[in-house]
């Protein structure tokens, strides 16, 4: 029960104050005059002041409220080690048993870690302040934290925590923790493919000083080098970019004895490699309808780096012209096919003819080229069926197929079932209707004893498209000069873009377009494993996790050429999959989680948090034995803790159960004060 006393004024605050002013300006002109009656005036008119004020007796009615006190739990992964989890678990029901014995106190407990793929870190002062969320500061008596002390989210200062209590921290494990780790100083995000790119990381030894470890550097599980650092150096190794898409690197020292885990000694950093322009050489042979689909496709991708040449003026068209009189300029074949011709990544014969512009030499250099990793596409018409077809020149060699003829019909383009599977045509638009909801073609040169892989056919199951493989590089063969057509719309038209933008990809080996290949992929949680094959079946992958564990997937068909199977991903890290024949990586979740960065435990990280909020960060199981000091209720104080004792502030926070109102002048009292007042005042003038 709490009694007071309430003021209503019955006129406005500033006349109750100018009113007041005057009163007591009259009382001090009657002390000073000596004025006899001046007690009895100034008590009068005070009570008349008063009573404008309208005083009332209150008298409330309260409910003590408890005090709160909260106790988070690090659920970390780095609880894990050791005998952290079981420590912990015993100081949460240990702590909690010794504060409900604390009268009027109410004790909260969360725990944290658990969501820390998705946050990267422990942060318990985030779910500290998410449990006392709905509690007001005035009664919160203080808090515990259970950890190893390896905090991400403590707070720059006390007045961050939105409370005046104090903040306790309760370590697991030892300070004798030994560990080793490779720690990540500087590494590039993108890489140009065919330039190296380097990468910094430092060895650190905690617990320890002197050693050496033996650390190796492998790219996409290929090993890179190996060296014998140092602890506490700093090394910079440089990493070949050889293909586009991740660059997964791994930097691994060998174990320290007796170190806390080996899970840190391995270093993963994922560079993606990004192509520089991509050099394509365009040669087109008399000027045709078509001429400019591939101009318009190549010119539109930002990638590629286009140089076209259409002979419009062959050696026979020779009229005496002056040459200071021809806008035309010579075809530069020594320059383009001899001196120039590795630094494309691709050349593209668009219905070329041999017409004495290209001596027979230059073939054999394109040939060599294609040997050696380079790429030829040919976009047939007659003049592939021709007597001065490129067919025969020593081209030959590696051109999927002989010309024997051309045939003048309209068909439409079909895939073939090798076509449905392989990724350059599988799933174009329009592809699974019968016939394909594309335009006609009118033309098709006829072949024999073709080669590579046949994905698209034409009138009578004849190959329109084929795709080839020769030594280190690859070659194309269209084998009709109607896709534009399609590119113009005729018939509704056809999928031109997409087939020729996979054609030019493909021919420069674009991993997305490997016939052969195995992918590792995160959607959100889950892990998709996909296996693209020109096989019927595919065998077992084996996944491996993270921590060293193994299991066997069994793929299902997604579509034709392409198996997958999902599943959870449960851990952090670096995920491998193999079938025996091919390997794929995936890094899940942050590439260094800074989980893993520091794992010994400590009490500086939160000592100087909790002692400016008057608690102490202190060890609970040095010798492996769980010991929790006394905890303490105080009613006020700055510090907070002492030897072998832990303090609360405990609080008087209540809650209004009712008020009682009494005013002081209303009814017969106040108007008997004020009567009363006033005769005194009368009857002592009246002497």
């Amino acid at each position: 029960m709490q009694y007071g006393i309430a003021f209503a004024p019955l006129v406005p605050a500033l006349v109750l104050w100018v009113a007041l002013g005057a009163l007591v300006v009259l009382a001090a002109l009657l002390a000073l005059a000596r004025s006899r009656g001046a007690a009895l005036r100034v008590i009068a008119l005070g009570l008349i002041l008063l009573a404008l004020a309208n005083p009332s007796f209150t008298r409330e009615e309260r409910d003590p409220l408890p005090s709160v006190a909260a106790i988070v739990v690090d659920r970390s992964p780095s609880q894990n080690f050791g005998t952290r989890a079981r420590e912990a678990e015993e100081a949460r029901a240990a702590l909690v048993e010794r504060l409900k014995q604390i009268p009027n106190l109410e004790v909260r407990v969360a725990e944290a870690g658990h969501a820390d793929g998705e946050t990267d870190g422990t942060r318990l002062f985030a779910a500290l302040g998410s449990m006392l969320s709905d509690v007001p500061s005035e009664r919160i008596a203080g808090a515990f934290l259970i950890t190893d002390g390896r905090v991400h989210d403590v707070p720059a200062s006390a007045s961050a925590l939105g409370f005046a209590a104090p903040l306790h921290a309760l370590v697991t494990g030892r300070g004798n923790e030994r560990d080793r780790r490779v720690a990540l100083v500087a590494a590039p995000r993108f890489g140009i493919v065919g330039q190296p790119q380097t990468v910094t990381y430092r060895l650190d030894d905690q617990g320890v000083r002197g050693e050496r470890a033996q650390v190796t550097v492998r790219r996409d599980s290929e090993m890179l080098s190996q060296r014998a650092v140092a602890s506490g150096e700093t090394v910079k190794v440089d990493i070949p970019i050889t293909h586009a898409g991740p660059n997964i690197v791994e930097i691994e020292a060998s174990p320290l004895a007796g170190e806390l885990t080996p899970v840190n000694n391995r270093l993963v950093v994922s560079i993606d490699g990004v192509r520089d322009k991509l050099r394509v050489l365009l040669v087109s042979g008399e000027p045709h309808s078509g001429e400019r689909t591939w101009r318009n496709l190549l010119k539109s991708d930002a990638s590629v780096d286009l140089v076209h040449f259409t002979i419009l003026r062959p050696p026979e068209k020779q009229d005496g012209t002056p040459i200071n009189e021809l806008s035309l300029i010579a075809f530069p074949t020594r320059e383009l096919f001899q001196q120039k011709i590795n630094e494309f990544q691709l050349i593209i014969f668009d219905r070329y003819a041999r017409q004495g512009v290209l001596p027979i030499i230059y073939f054999d250099n394109i040939t060599r080229y294609v040997k050696n990793g380079g790429a030829v596409l040919v976009a047939a018409g007659p003049d592939y069926a021709s007597t001065t077809s490129i067919w025969r020149t020593p081209l030959d060699a590696v051109l999927p197929a002989e010309p024997v003829g051309v045939t003048e019909a309209a068909f439409h383009a079909r895939l073939t079932e090798i076509g449905k599977r392989h990724p350059v045509t599988r799933g174009l638009a329009g592809a699974d209707s019968d016939p394909p909801h594309w335009s006609r073609f009118f033309r098709l040169v006829d072949t024999r004893n073709p080669s590579g892989a046949a994905v698209m056919e034409g009138l009578d199951g004849k190959p329109l498209l084929l795709l080839s493989r020769q030594d280190e590089g690859r070659v194309a063969l269209l084998l009709s000069d109607h896709i534009w057509l399609w590119a113009r719309g005729f018939e509704g038209g056809g999928p031109h873009l997409d087939l020729l933008r996979r054609i030019s990809h493909w021919l420069m080996k674009q991993p997305d377009l490997e016939e052969e290949a195995l992918r590792l992929s995160a959607q959100g949680h889950d892990l998709v494993v996909e296996r693209q094959t020109m096989a019927d079946s595919v065998a077992p992958v084996t996944l491996t996790a993270p921590g060293g564990a193994s299991r066997e997937l069994t793929l299902a068909q997604a579509e034709p050429g392409l198996w997958r199977a999902n599943i959870k991903a449960e851990e952090l890290g670096l995920w491998q999959a193999g079938d025996g024949k091919l390997k794929a990586l995936v890094n899940i979740g942050p590439a260094n989680p800074k989980e893993y960065s520091e794992v010994t435990s400590t009490t500086e990280v939160l000592a100087p948090l909790a002692r400016a909020t008057g608690g102490d960060a202190r060890r609970i199981a040095a010798d492996g034995t769980v010991t929790l000091p006394r905890i303490v209720p105080v009613q006020a104080s700055s510090v907070y803790h002492g030897d072998g004792w832990l303090g609360l502030r405990m609080r008087e926070a209540s809650v209004v159960r009712g008020i009682g109102v009494l005013p002081i002048f209303a009814g017969l009292v106040g108007l008997l004060l004020l009567i009363g007042a006033m005769a005194a005042t009368w009857l002592r003038e009246g002497r």
